[in-house]
This record gives C-alpha cells, structure tokens and sequence, in this order.
C-alpha cells in the first residue's frame, strides 16, 4: 500500500473574470455541487471556496490522479451543471488554464484558513491583488 500526501491549492477564473457567480447562495450550490461530483470520480476536495469570479480547490492527489485531468473534470462539470440548470442567464465558462501550487504539510492550516475566509478576504481585496500575493510565496 502507498501513502500519498501531496496537496495542491488551485484556483481559476470564470471567463473574461465576469462575476457569474455573484450571490452567496449560488458559489455555496456551485461548491456543494463540484464535492459531490469529485467524490463520484474519487477526488479528494479538502476544501473548496471562493467569490464571485473564481474557486479555490484544496485537492490531496492520489497515487493515479493527475492534475491536469482533476481541473478539467471539476471545471467542465461545473460549468456544465450551471449552464444545465441555468442558474445564471447567461452562458456560463470558466478561462482556460488555472493556477496551481504544492502545499507543503505544515502549510495546509494555513491554506485551509485562505480558502474558508474568502467571503471576507475578498470585502478588500481583489482577485488581481490575491494572485500578485500568491506568486511571490509559492516562488514565482
């Protein structure tokens, strides 16, 4: 038996950032949604937050996993499952590509606290403000 503990903190950005997600109600439906869909593909979400242009994933990957396929699921299920249950009156897409980072295991705490208080990390701040500071602490 292997035992894999790497931590990968994503995020990424709805389409031109527009603020489709724009009520409290309708990212908790959106991330409640995106857990129970990466439960059935055996993804392991430590948590999952964001605002109203973004998410933030906090993902234990597994020994068959790759990042690249983990993204694409949680973004094209996501997006379709908005758009099929037109929750927003648009056409709903998330921006090609995503941010990705190792999270070391002192560091989860710290990433979990980040992820859970984005409600009030982002009454201040904006997303080009919070991926400016990423940068330089993941030594970009």
């Amino acid at each position: 038996m292997s035992l894999i503990l790497v931590y990968l903190h994503l995020v990424w950005i709805t389409k031109r950032r527009v603020p489709y997600l724009h009520s409290k109600e309708l990212r908790k439906n959106t991330w409640f949604h995106i857990l129970d869909y990466a439960k059935l593909k055996d993804i392991k979400i430590d948590h999952i937050n964001g605002f109203n242009d973004h998410c933030h994933c906090l993902v234990q990957l597994k020994s068959n996993q790759n990042l690249q396929s983990i993204v694409h699921l949680l973004k094209g299920e996501s997006s379709y499952w908005i758009n099929e249950q037109k929750l927003i009156p648009e056409i709903f897409q998330w921006q090609a590509g995503f941010y990705a980072a190792s999270v070391s295991h002192k560091n989860l705490n710290f990433v979990r606290k980040y992820i859970r208080n984005q409600e009030i990390h982002h009454q201040a701040s904006f997303l080009k403000d919070e991926l400016e500071n990423l940068f330089p602490k993941a030594g970009v």
